[in-house]
């Protein structure tokens, strides 16, 4: 699982499941490119980073709200960078929650441009330099939901089907050129997100935070809810040469809380 030939492109990486997939990713030797709109976590979050046998790690500013914007700023370090990017982490915060009828349509759109078209902008970009090198791999972080659909949580659910749809095309496209598409499914992990979750959900219940989060456990096997840490081990895992014939699926990382196979 040694990374460290490789360059990762990282979104979302600032806080919870993306910045934790950084520090995996740099650990294991992996020189580590941070994506997010805010510069001033960027740079506590870049030098927090271990630099193991010298890799240089940095940062680039882009908001996945602009998905032109962000394709330009992609497409300018590229210009500078000829070696590229080996491993895509394609993260980014999920949708806010509430009844899919209730969506606006601007919602959606929003959504389906912060996920679908920002991601594949992204896989446009990086996969010229992962065909020269014969190696490379996307992983896209994304939900449970892609399996079972979550209550409450209708734009998300939505998108997420589309992300992991795009996913398995471009695996199967991308596949014989020593490129894998994987993608990682948390449940209920400790981040903002899922904090502002239980939140909302004590808001609409009126019940307290302890009993809801107790009805959450209920439906977990693990009856605990995971750490953005155990998530990245798996895109860790993913990212590695060893992961070389794992293409084209959906790993959830749940505590076994999906009720499907």
């Amino acid at each position: 699982m040694d990374l460290l030939p490789y360059r990762a492109l990282v979104g979302g990486s600032t806080q919870g499941i993306g910045r934790a997939v950084a520090l995996a990713l740099a650990e294991r030797g992996c020189a580590i490119t941070l994506l997010a709109r805010n510069e001033d976590r960027l740079r506590e979050t870049v030098a927090a980073l271990p630099a193991l046998n010298g890799p240089v790690h940095d940062y680039l500013v882009a908001d996945f709200d602009d998905p032109d914007h962000l394709a330009r700023v992609v497409h300018e370090y590229l210009t500078q960078h000829a070696g590229g990017f080996q491993i895509l982490v394609n993260n980014t915060g999920g949708p806010p929650g509430g009844p899919l009828l209730d969506a606006p349509v601007a919602a959606l759109q929003l959504a389906f441009n912060q996920h679908v078209v920002c991601n594949h902008l992204l896989a446009q970009a990086v996969v010229p330099a992962m065909r020269a090198a014969g190696y490379g791999r996307i992983i896209n972080i994304i939900s449970t939901s892609v399996k079972i659909p979550l209550a409450g949580l209708g734009v998300s659910n939505t998108v997420r089907g589309a992300v992991a749809n795009w996913a398995k095309t471009l695996a199967n496209e991308l596949g014989p050129l020593g490129i894998t598409v994987n993608n990682v499914l948390p449940g209920a992990t400790v981040t903002q997100r899922h904090t502002s979750l239980i939140e909302k959900k004590v808001a609409t219940t009126g019940h307290s935070t302890q009993a809801v989060e107790a009805e959450m456990l209920k439906l977990i096997p693990a009856r605990r809810f995971g750490q953005a840490e155990e998530v990245a081990a798996a895109v860790a895992f993913l990212a590695s040469p060893v992961a070389g014939y794992i293409n084209g699926t959906s790993v959830p990382v749940d505590g076994g809380r999906t009720g499907s196979l």
